[in-house]
């Protein structure tokens, strides 16, 4: 009977989400934190999306993936070296300019994670999340209109219009040698066994602790596929110093977020049950389409998601240049409606 209570209390929760989750679009570019002496970007005028060249994935990584979870508290702590099991693409190849090396990850995250009622935007420099294998989820592409982060348009690294060199398992790599994902990691859900009759296996964690699964989750006792409630704009950009042009995805700011229209919230989240959490639980889905992976947090981030050390380099796609932001400060997403209260 308690169960049932508990299980009862959180769906409320789940479903009082509608509620709170505004029907606005993605507000203009958060410039607060910006860096005045970051390398400068590629300048680019590109504002048609494009299909992606994805690059076979029929290397092995240079060495075997290790990643080791622990309990500390009330933390959940990984230490691994960034690698993935899977096969990887060529690189350095054609838009990414980087070679593959073992790194030195070691991440910790809330082992009970809480909802906070209010969205927190990722921002250029902080990973969303990581792999059960240890290889970080880091979707957002340091690659802006007019190479200028104040111009309110960024890229968008699945749009295809900026080549950033990704290979299959819709990833690539940052100057340190950094593999990580922008999209769905193909492989890694291969050697998961997904599969579109059950609930996605856990495929990693988000920076708050939250469960992060794929593309499958399990909603009223039935396995349904959970999509995003993003929707590409209607209309024409504005044009003049902005780009022009309809809005067809080369941008993340061509998305708005229209409530219900899918069964995520503007998180890419819900409530779910799975074999981790029987009695169910908040958690995010990528998706096949826009965002795939989650652009803001329901719940608050651990500061060790942060890119560092600092003094890195900034290349293709990638992130801050090593500075350690808090995920709500850097140029980003803009600032999306709240998820859940709770």
């Amino acid at each position: 009977m308690i169960q049932t209570q508990r299980r009862a209390q959180t769906r409320h929760k789940a479903g009082h989400a509608a509620l709170l989750i505004a029907a606005g679009l993605v507000a203009s570019l958060v410039l607060t934190g910006v860096a005045q002496a970051q390398p400068r970007m590629r300048y680019h005028n590109q504002t048609q999306a494009q299909a992606l060249q994805l690059a076979p994935a029929n290397r092995q990584a240079p060495d075997r993936s290790r990643a080791r979870w622990s309990l500390a508290g009330a933390y959940r702590l990984l230490s691994a070296n960034g690698l993935p099991s899977h096969s990887v693409g060529a690189f350095p190849n054609r838009g990414n300019p980087n070679a593959i090396r073992a790194q030195q990850v070691s991440l910790r995250l809330p082992a009970k994670p809480r909802l906070t009622g209010r969205a927190t935007p990722l921002r250029l420099g902080f990973r969303f999340g990581v792999s059960r294998e240890g290889v970080p989820f880091d979707p957002m592409a340091a690659e802006f209109w007019h190479g200028n982060p104040r111009s309110g348009w960024q890229y968008n690294a699945l749009g295809g219009a900026v080549r950033l060199g990704l290979d299959a398992n819709y990833a690539h790599v940052q100057p340190n040698g950094a593999y990580h994902y922008h999209g769905l990691p193909s492989g890694l859900l291969a050697g998961l066994s997904w599969s579109p009759q059950a609930h996605s296996p856990l495929v990693g964690y988000a920076a708050d602790g939250f469960p992060i699964y794929a593309l499958t989750g399990q909603q009223q006792g039935h396995v349904v596929e959970m999509t995003s409630s993003y929707r590409l704009k209607s209309g024409q950009r504005p044009g003049g110093n902005q780009p022009s042009g309809a809005y067809n995805g080369a941008f993340l700011q061509d998305y708005e977020f229209i409530a219900g229209s899918g069964s995520l919230d503007a998180c890419n989240g819900t409530f779910t049950v799975s074999a981790e959490y029987p009695e169910g639980s908040y958690a995010y889905f990528l998706t096949r389409d826009f965002p795939v992976v989650p652009l803001c947090f329901a719940g608050q981030p651990d500061q060790s998601f942060a890119l560092g050390p600092p003094g890195g380099r900034r290349g293709p796609g990638q992130g801050n240049g090593g500075q350690r932001p808090s995920p709500g400060s850097a140029p980003g997403f803009g600032r999306p409606p709240p998820p859940p209260g709770g």
